[in-house]
């Protein structure tokens, strides 16, 4: 299974689309942290290909984590509607995008998004993550 954020800067946050496929099928939005050249806890993670896996925590129970990061760890997807206050260089899934590094309804998205992997997750099958610049359009 392939995943593929598509992201747009901007130096308050950063927005995504988040694709599956190779058709590219818009699932959701993503926010992030503005890009700070990968600085731990204020930047979003370096475009590249990662493995998701599933992760469990008591803050956030079950969620996606993002592997081998470079210089990074813990790098998580779970909700989150306002990345400076609530990320710390972890990926936010949002229905609506409402401004830079910002959205709406981010436990729908995310609860949409775990009920589209979950057969994959829990048969442990590769999930990656492409994260690439695009836009953010659907």
């Amino acid at each position: 299974m392939h995943l593929t954020i598509h992201r747009t800067y901007h130096a308050d946050g950063t927005n995504g689309l988040l694709t599956m496929g190779a058709n590219s099928k818009p699932l959701c939005y993503t926010i992030e942290l503005p890009w700070r050249n990968n600085e731990l806890n204020r930047s979003c993670i370096p475009e590249g290909t990662y493995v998701l896996k599933r992760r469990y925590s008591p803050k956030f129970r079950w969620h996606i984590e993002v592997k081998d990061v470079p210089g990074r760890s813990y790098i998580l997807i779970h909700p989150a509607n306002h990345a400076a206050r609530e990320l710390k260089g972890c990926i936010a899934p949002v229905l609506l995008l409402t401004g830079p590094g910002t959205g709406e309804q981010s436990q729908q998205a995310f609860d949409m998004l775990i009920s589209k992997l979950l057969r994959a997750l829990q048969s442990q099958e590769t999930i990656l993550l492409t994260v690439i610049s695009g836009s953010t359009k659907l």
